[in-house]
């Protein structure tokens, strides 16, 4: 009897949970009334406010940055060469011992700004040599100061007004002998013998910035010659009349500048200058080409040839020339 009295509690206990299983999977559950108290977003949907979006214009404060503009642009080149040789007394191939020293300076300074420009170049030459047994001779001598101030007329014209100075330093001499053999050192110039001061307004064209050409219609020149003591075998001392010291003359000018690098380590100036004088024959026109191109080894060692050729009847009747070649120091700012 107690051993029937557990099972028959197990039976009642499953009965019980068989009946609550089957009453709850009856349960109907009516889909309308859940879908009457269903939220409908679109109906129901928080209030949402919107704004237009005005743009103010705000002015802020700003600091400007420290920069002024400069229409000055300026230049400076500076050169010095030496040379040295020595000999001993029996050297067999023979030679005289010799230094040799020259220098040059060019400071150019422009400015620059429509309508107005302003140019000015100041080109400083100098050399000197001594050989033994001879003294010291000069092998270069030049004093050049180029100023010019012009007026823009179109895109490559220019109404300009320039003054130009040329001169030496030193006093130079003829080299000639008697007829013993002796030397004769004849004096033929020095400072302000000659010296030139020209005044010339016209028009000047510049179509780059490396090349320009002047025409000077109204060209004035004052030739000195200071020093009377100098013999010179024409009858005018360049130009001035023996005994005076002044010789004014009126005339037509040319003048044409090319002035460009040619590559990153070389340099080319040539500057060609035609005076045409008023009052004398067409022969008597003067004719001076200056040509200078450097070439650099490296920033401070350059290779520099130089030459000058001339003709002017007031000097000689035939052309005239120098040429040089140097190797030295060559410092160019900025």
């Amino acid at each position: 009897m107690l051993k029937t009295v557990p099972g028959l509690l197990i039976l009642l206990l499953c009965a019980t949970l068989s009946a609550s299983a089957q009453k709850t999977d009856s349960l109907k559950v009516d889909t309308n009334q859940l879908n009457k108290y269903r939220i409908d977003p679109g109906k129901n949907a928080l209030p949402q406010r919107f704004r237009e979006v005005q743009i103010h214009r705000e002015e802020l404060p700003v600091t400007m940055l420290d920069y002024q503009v400069s229409y000055w642009h300026k230049s400076v080149l500076f050169g010095l060469n030496f040379s040295q040789s020595a000999f001993s007394s029996n050297y067999a191939a023979g030679g005289i011992s010799a230094i040799a020293l020259g220098g040059n300076f060019d400071y150019k300074v422009e400015y620059n700004k429509a309508p107005l420009n302003f140019a000015s170049e100041l080109n400083l030459i100098y050399g000197i040599s001594k050989n033994k047994g001879q003294g010291s001779r000069k092998t270069n001598d030049r004093i050049f100061w180029d100023n010019k101030i012009a007026s823009q007329l179109s895109k490559k014209w220019f109404f300009f007004g320039s003054l130009t100075f040329e001169s030496q330093f030193d006093k130079g001499f003829n080299y000639t002998a008697d007829s013993l053999g002796n030397p004769i050192n004849q004096l033929i110039s020095n400072f302000m013998s000659p010296g030139y001061l020209t005044e010339s307004v016209g028009f000047e064209f510049k179509p780059s910035k490396f090349f320009d050409l002047r025409l000077g219609t109204g060209t004035a020149r004052q030739t000195f010659v200071l020093d009377t003591t100098i013999y010179h075998n024409q009858p005018s001392n360049y130009g001035v009349p023996i005994g005076k010291r002044v010789h004014n003359e009126l005339a037509f000018q040319v003048v044409a500048v090319f002035d460009k690098d040619l590559t990153k380590m070389s340099h080319l100036n040539v500057r060609y200058a035609m005076f045409v004088p008023y009052q004398q024959a067409l022969d008597y026109t003067s004719h001076r080409v200056d040509l200078v191109y450097t070439s650099k080894v490296n920033k401070l060692i350059a290779f520099t040839v130089n030459g000058t050729f001339l003709y002017d009847k007031n000097t000689s009747d035939r052309v005239q020339g120098t040429e040089g070649l140097a190797l030295g120091i060559v410092y160019k700012f900025p």
